[in-house]
């Protein structure tokens, strides 16, 4: 699996962290998004422990802690690299081209689990290429076929 241990949990929008919630908030206030967060479907927080590889580890943070919050219209994903402040991405699902990395040719070069994403985010003038890593479970195996679903729903 690449340089990182992944694994997904599945919580309850109600769960998330207060300093994750205040940072979201901030964001959509900053963006004029409105009630961006009504219609939640599912929440999931993503981790990413590196595995250590040699003497100094190698490139990429140690730590990546990604909580994501999917509505019927939007995806919201707060990052925390390395203990370090949370940075707030999201996107319209109507306009997210999503595939399941392990579908992908790079699967085969470097295996991962998680959803490549094709779209545009919310402050981008263009669109942006991410990768969302999620963990090779039961939370991860479900979020992935929830967002397949909703971007899918979301297009029509």
């Amino acid at each position: 699996m690449g340089d990182y241990n992944r694994s997904t949990k599945k919580i309850k929008f109600e769960e998330i962290t207060p300093d994750v919630m205040q940072a979201i908030q901030k964001y959509i206030e900053m963006h004029n998004l409105g009630d961006i967060l009504s219609n939640v479907s599912h929440c999931i927080v993503s981790t990413s422990d590196k595995i250590k590889k040699g003497l100094f580890g190698g490139p990429g943070p140690n730590l990546l802690v990604q909580t994501v919050i999917l509505t019927d219209r939007w995806l919201i994903l707060a990052d925390r690299v390395d203990q370090n402040a949370i940075y707030i991405k999201s996107m319209q699902l109507a306009d997210i081209v999503v595939t399941d990395y392990q579908q992908t040719a790079f699967h085969g070069v470097i295996p991962d689990s998680g959803l490549n994403l094709v779209g545009k985010f919310t402050d981008a003038s263009e669109q942006g290429t991410m990768f969302m890593p999620l963990g090779e479970d039961e939370a991860g195996d479900e979020f992935k076929e929830a967002v397949i679903k909703s971007v899918q729903e979301a297009k029509k």
